[in-house]
């Protein structure tokens, strides 16, 4: 096919996805918005806090090796998505990807369970903001902090995509600085300047650097794929950057690598200052700030003002969570209804390209959510929360499946590769890879609960619901529009099929 004809086709895909009339998304994230969207998705709580469990359950060396696999897997998730985001920059993203490449009821299933998965979690981020204000503020009610908190980041999402992109820049910003700092601190006092060093000590201890074996490590799995959920987010932001071509490959390439190294370099801090055996590493979490592994290095440094400092920190990113989850669910209940997957009210776009009714909706299922934490000792909340709670790794999924049949549709449908702007690395093994790690972690989520004498059924529906409501609503859009799978040279590579 002429590449002429096929750049001119992909341009004019892009003005009607992503901006090009007056009531539709405008195009307006910068490339260091791109960066830090990519950047700060993935660092967390799951960096913050959890990263002291991982070196407590699996030893330095075990944590080292699963943050290292699950590393390497989300990195040709990335560079899949970055393949088909730089091609197609669109706002439905990944949902879209799947509807077009492999079946309209995957994109279905994927779109509707990762907007519910965000408005979900930003109940959860809702809660938490409540809790770390309690360390400065104990006698205000934390329901007045999460009010407030929902208010600002709906203005932040309602006024422009461009408050959004500058909010999240500084969000992530605070939260680069502080790893950037710590690398620095316990590089330090590993080697012994201002303190004496620790040495090889606690990766001597007991059964380190590898406690309990394989089981341990893909324990840890589970951990380390939760922390670098978020990374996804570049793709949908993708289909508002000002220049995608450019943009998602520099963002996806630089932004990975730094991720892994701030985990990596993280995790081989903390095992190198703090045994594994210490008892604080198991209780980091929110409700907790002051034994977050970060606070305890930070201690031993010399700074009295730790916990405030993580605390502060911790907020951030709890917050820039939030943000993150309410314009990415937005973008995907857009998107869906642009293609008829959801009711057009929400594909409604004010006159500065917010999908002003879908973040509506969005904020109000959040808020809902958020009220169910509050009644019946928030049994509703815990079950909402793990009904959606593995849709972010099925969503890896469809990614991995969406980039196998896409390329394999481009070789199929005769399209010189060279089209490609952006080409992901290791092709098949990168999604192949993916896709068997993916379904690794989800069916490992619990796996504990299958062991032991008695079978642990609680455990298991509370863990594995959300594969059910996936597959409900994936089989549920099958029948009733009697979907199937799209013949490689039947796919649409070429235009807008919204």
């Amino acid at each position: 096919m002429n590449a002429d004809l096929e750049t001119g086709k992909i341009q004019s895909l892009r003005e009607e996805a992503g901006g090009g009339g007056k009531e539709e998304l405008k195009r307006s994230l910068k490339a260091r918005h791109m960066n830090m969207i990519a950047l700060g998705g993935a660092i967390g709580t799951g960096l913050f806090l959890a990263s002291g469990a991982s070196v407590s359950t699996a030893g330095p060396g075990g944590a080292l090796v699963a943050y290292g696999v699950i590393g390497i897997m989300v990195y040709f998730l990335m560079t899949s998505l970055g393949e088909m985001a730089t091609y197609l920059p669109i706002p439905g993203s990944f949902g879209t990807y799947a509807a077009r490449f492999v079946d309209p009821a995957l994109g279905f299933a994927i779109g509707w369970n990762y907007w519910l998965n965000w408005a979900t979690c930003i109940a959860v981020e809702l809660v938490a903001g409540a809790i770390i204000m309690k360390f400065w503020f104990p006698d205000i009610p934390g329901y007045y902090w999460s009010g407030l908190f929902l208010v600002i980041l709906f203005t932040l999402n309602y006024l422009s995509t461009r408050a959004y992109g500058e909010s999240e820049y500084w969000f992530a910003g605070a939260k680069v600085v502080t790893v950037m700092i710590f690398l620095l601190v316990g590089t330090l006092m590993i080697l012994g300047i201002g303190s004496p060093s620790p040495g090889f000590a606690n990766w001597h201890l007991e059964e380190a650097p590898f406690v309990g074996g394989l089981s341990s490590i893909l324990a840890i799995f589970m951990i380390a794929g939760f922390s670098f959920q978020g990374t996804e987010l570049v793709g949908i932001a993708a289909g508002e950057s000002e220049n995608p071509e450019k943009d998602v490959p520099k963002a996806i390439n630089t932004v990975f690598w730094r991720i892994l190294l701030f985990y990596i370099g993280a995790l081989i801090i903390i095992g190198f200052i703090l045994p594994y055996t210490d008892e604080n590493l198991l209780k980091g979490d929110v409700e907790n700030v002051a034994v977050s592994p970060f606070t305890l290095v930070f201690s031993r440094a010399g700074l009295a003002a730790a916990a405030s400092l993580m605390n502060a920190i911790i907020l951030t990113s709890v917050l820039s969570c939030a943000n993150s989850g309410l314009y990415a669910s937005t973008r995907m209940l857009y998107a869906m209804a642009k293609e008829g997957k959801a009711p057009q009210i929400f594909a409604k776009v004010n006159k500065r390209g917010v999908p002003v009714n879908s973040l509506y909706i969005t904020s109000a299922i959040g808020f809902l959510a958020f009220l169910s934490s509050l009644v019946g000792e928030g049994t509703a909340y815990t079950w909402l929360l793990n009904i959606t709670g593995m849709i972010g790794f099925i969503a890896w999924l469809g990614i991995a499946i969406s980039h196998y049949r896409f390329r394999k549709a481009f070789i199929k449908q005769g399209l010189d590769l060279d089209i490609l702007k952006y080409k992901a690395k290791w092709f098949p093994f990168g999604p192949i890879f993916a896709m068997a790690l993916c379904f690794i972690v989800i069916i490992g989520q619990n796996y504990n609960a299958f062991l032991g004498g008695e079978v642990d059924w609680y455990g298991i529906a509370v863990s594995y619901i959300g594969i059910p409501i996936f597959l409900a609503t994936y089989i549920g859009y099958k029948i009733s529009k009697k979907s199937k799978l799209i013949a490689l040279e039947k796919v649409d590579l070429t235009q807008d099929a919204t």
